[in-house]
């Protein structure tokens, strides 16, 4: 007779680049599944990467199944989606270089920074000073690991 195990803590989410979207996303629909959040260099605003022009925003838009004025008008981009996560009470940890140009901190996990403390969020930003989207990952990923190990649930 074989047992069924259940995993005793819930998943630690990693979103790196575009993968920002897909794991923010994912958390907000499923706060109760989440323990924290990791996310590298993240997209948190599609209009934002790929941007409103070019053929990655047309390809956004045929992903999403948008016109331009519906892509435009989104409203559950991460940055504008935040409150199911802070009821949550879901920590995130993010690393960001400060002259990104692909992702510009700012527009992305610097406005989450922002809003997701206004919500009562715990956030904490490592910014790498200088650097742009690559390479990923903090000069020391013990911290990242510290964060996840010290927020099972």
């Amino acid at each position: 007779m074989s047992r069924r195990r259940s995993v005793p803590i819930k998943p630690a989410l990693v979103g790196l680049s575009r993968g920002g979207l897909y794991c923010y996303n994912w958390a907000i629909a499923n706060p109760d599944k989440v323990s924290c959040i990791y996310a590298d260099a993240p997209v948190c605003d599609f209009k934002s990467w790929p941007g409103t022009s070019g053929p990655d925003w047309e390809q956004c838009k045929r992903a999403y199944g948008f016109s331009e004025e519906q892509a435009l008008a989104y409203p559950f981009n991460p940055v504008d989606n935040l409150k199911p996560l802070a009821r949550a009470k879901i920590p995130i940890i993010a690393v960001a270089g400060d002259r990104d140009e692909i992702v510009p901190m700012k527009d992305n996990i610097g406005l989450v920074e922002r809003r997701y403390r206004e919500l009562g969020g715990e956030v904490k930003v490592i910014v790498k000073p200088g650097a742009g989207h690559h390479p990923h990952g903090p000069p020391d990923p013990a911290v990242i690991l510290d964060f996840i190990l010290a927020h099972p649930q």
